[in-house]
């Protein structure tokens, strides 16, 4: 989106389980990508955000629906959202 302030700024964005999509916009280091995230990078890059199961299970079996927080690093989506129900098959360990 923006490099300054330095390190800039990037939108990420996915699909909940209900299918609809949610735009998280922070950092560039807050994200875990495969590839660069800078203003060069040939988009879209899959990234990963930082998240625990909001319910404060373990990760679940098969594949469930599971509420997740984007807490841990304060990331939040620009109107201040930061719980999701998500497949559990969109979590990685």
């Amino acid at each position: 989106m923006d490099d300054e302030p330095w390190p800039g700024a990037v939108e990420v964005q996915f699909t909940d389980a209900a299918g609809r999509r949610w735009s998280l916009v922070d950092k560039v280091p807050i994200f875990v990508a495969r590839g660069e995230l800078d203003p060069d990078s040939v988009y879209p890059v899959e990234a990963t955000v930082s998240c625990v199961i909001a319910e404060g299970r373990g990760l679940p079996q098969g594949n469930e629906v599971v509420t997740v927080s984007t807490s841990p690093h304060g990331v939040s989506t620009p109107d201040g959202r930061a719980e999701f129900t998500v497949w559990s098959d969109q979590l990685i360990r």
